[in-house]
């Protein structure tokens, strides 16, 4: 049982990561106003919010698996207090900062009607900081953190979300309302 749930703990890990990749590089495209070939604006947005609760439910899973796992030992602290953890703690660290973000994530999501659009947007721009703190637990703290196959997956991703990133912060980023408004070249 307990390599079952490693084994799972794992995957469901790079299942959340792949997902929140994907859910960054969608809140960017869904921000600028712009469609995906074949897909409307509204749909994009509903894709990004489904993703990203897919991702946090992949999440929850990874890290209760191994909070279920003999050998991982995770702790109910270890998940919440970042850096106390006995296994690599400096990694485990940031799995947990990441986590933590993401919980602030989806509860300003999910008062995004109570709090206003201002403070969601506030909180919104830390998945701009979540992702690469996950990717770098899922590199120093994953068991395939290191393999071949996973550097490549994580330079990939890397080079996908800067790029969409600088295309964000860049010049020639057109937001949603000018998009609405008839501004798209």
């Amino acid at each position: 049982m307990d390599n079952a749930m490693w084994a799972f703990g794992r995957a469901s890990g790079f299942v959340s990561l792949a997902l929140f990749t994907l859910t960054v590089l969608l809140g960017i495209v869904t921000r600028s106003g712009r469609p995906l070939p074949g897909i409307p604006r509204f749909s994009l947005t509903l894709l990004h919010r489904n993703l990203s609760l897919l991702a946090t439910v992949f999440l929850a899973l990874h890290v209760g698996s191994l909070m279920l796992d003999s050998f991982a030992k995770l702790t109910v602290t270890d998940v919440v207090v970042p850096f106390l953890g006995a296994f690599k703690p400096f990694w485990q660290g940031l799995g947990t900062v990441a986590f933590d973000l993401v919980l602030a994530l989806v509860a300003t999501g999910l008062l995004r009607h109570r709090i206003g659009q201002r403070s969601f947007r506030a909180v919104h721009w830390f998945s701009y900081l979540m992702w690469p703190i996950a990717l770098a637990h899922a590199v120093g703290n994953g068991t395939d953190g290191t393999s071949k196959w996973f550097l490549l997956f994580a330079a990939t991703s890397v080079v996908v979300v800067v790029g969409a990133v600088a295309w964000r912060l860049s010049v020639n980023f057109l937001e949603t309302a000018k998009a609405r408004q008839g501004g798209l070249s």
